[in-house]
């Protein structure tokens, strides 16, 4: 539906547009009484970042595919959106929480990397023509953001060379079916103690670490100046320019290596690849120094809002008229997340873990940072920052396990 020329072509005036936008949903989700609360409860917010600017372009107001937001974004937002997601990891913590714990995350990350193959060859014989082509390219950034989160996501796009009509219809896929199941999951959560009694499940840790939550919180919180602020952008753009400043280098070298060890089949002569991998990587080692204490101004925050920044700018991209035509990968997908949550529910019984790990080792793959603490505040409110803190080891795996995926899936799909 896209018109010849758009009715707004300065991108001037698009950037404000889309903040706009932005500013218009966080604000109206933020409200909890009436009908905003009514409204976010069954539309996530983070899918009309996505929807409203792909209708302004599916209906020509704008035209994504002329501007040069989405490159700015996504070649300087999304390496900074990276590292300040993986600034923040703790890793004592998450062993803090116990083996049970990682193992459920694990598996949840297993389960989504083997749903992908599954769903791909389940649907060769249900409707072959729903894999056919490159198809697997679109896969590969749903797993990105059922691994990791929106930058994976995104970073999957540019690695993989993934068509902006068949990235809308994944990015549809990848909304619905996460949102089924976050819903699946909230359900089961009603009824944790049924399901603790089922597996025998012991709940001690989980009580031990409410406590410690409760008093970390009351320990830590603090208003960030603009000095803060100021080093947290540092950290964030000054990484991006490490990352960007090396990337060069390393493709002469690669381009110095012999032709028929055919490295492009693997991404590795791709410059977008070396920034996302590089960016990901300094964000954990500095995870391991004193910068991590920049999570108390708000550094996952400032990163989050880059990343929306990106996600506006990616649905500026979308047609969604094109949805229309691929149905079936609904059908994928629904088989992808079983595949997933059949893993994890078997898991689960075998090594009597409480529900509680299984949920949000779940929903901090699938749902990622936005929507873990939702399923982990669902047990208790004090629980929701280890959401957050799984969600932030799902950024840091997700752009390697998404990688090889996609490796995989080429290989079937040759």
């Amino acid at each position: 539906m896209q018109t010849s020329v758009p009715l707004v072509t300065n991108d001037a005036v698009v950037l404000g547009i889309l903040a706009t936008i932005l500013g218009c949903v966080f604000w109206t989700s933020s409200r909890r009484d009436g009908f905003w609360n009514k409204f976010y409860t069954y539309v996530p917010a983070l899918l009309l970042c996505y929807l409203i600017p792909a209708i302004l372009n599916t209906f020509g107001v704008i035209d994504g595919s002329h501007s040069k937001l989405y490159p700015v974004a996504r070649d300087f937002l999304l390496p900074a959106a990276l590292v300040l997601l993986c600034v923040p990891i703790d890793f004592r913590a998450i062993i803090r929480l116990g083996p049970k714990a990682v193992i459920m995350f694990l598996t949840g990350t297993a389960g989504i990397m083997l749903g992908a193959i599954v769903s791909f060859e389940a649907m060769r014989i249900i409707h072959p023509e729903t894999v056919a082509g490159e198809t697997w390219r679109g896969m590969t950034t749903i797993t990105g953001a059922w691994i990791g989160g929106g930058a994976n996501q995104a970073a999957m796009k540019e690695v993989f060379e993934v068509d902006a009509s068949l990235f809308g219809q994944f990015v549809a896929v990848d909304v619905l079916v996460a949102n089924v199941w976050t819903a699946v999951l909230l359900f089961l959560a009603g009824r944790a103690n049924a399901f603790d009694r089922w597996t025998g499940a012991d709940l001690s840790a989980i009580n031990a670490l409410k406590t410690r939550i409760e008093e970390y919180q009351a320990t830590h919180a603090c208003i960030p100046t603009l000095a803060d602020v100021m080093i947290v952008l540092a950290v964030g753009l000054g990484v991006t320019g490490l990352s960007h400043a090396l990337t060069g280098p390393v493709l002469e070298w690669i381009g110095s290596l012999p032709k028929e060890w055919r490295l492009q089949d693997y991404s590795l002569t791709s410059a977008f690849f070396w920034i996302v991998v590089f960016a990901t990587t300094f964000g954990l080692l500095l995870s391991f120094t004193k910068a991590r204490s920049l999570e108390g101004a708000g550094a996952s925050t400032i990163g989050s809002a880059m990343l929306y920044i990106l996600v506006a700018t990616i649905g500026m991209q979308m047609d969604l008229s094109a949805l229309v035509e691929r149905p079936w990968l609904f059908l994928l997908g629904l088989i992808w997340i079983s595949v997933h949550g059949g893993l994890l529910l078997l898991v689960t019984k075998l090594i009597r873990a409480p529900l509680f790990f299984m949920a949000v080792g779940s929903q901090a793959n699938v749902g990622g940072a936005a929507s873990a603490p939702v399923v982990a505040s669902a047990f208790h409110p004090a629980l929701a920052p280890v959401g957050v803190l799984l969600a932030v080891l799902g950024y840091a795996l997700g752009t390697y396990c998404a990688y090889i995926t996609g490796l995989v899936l080429r290989t079937l799909a040759a």
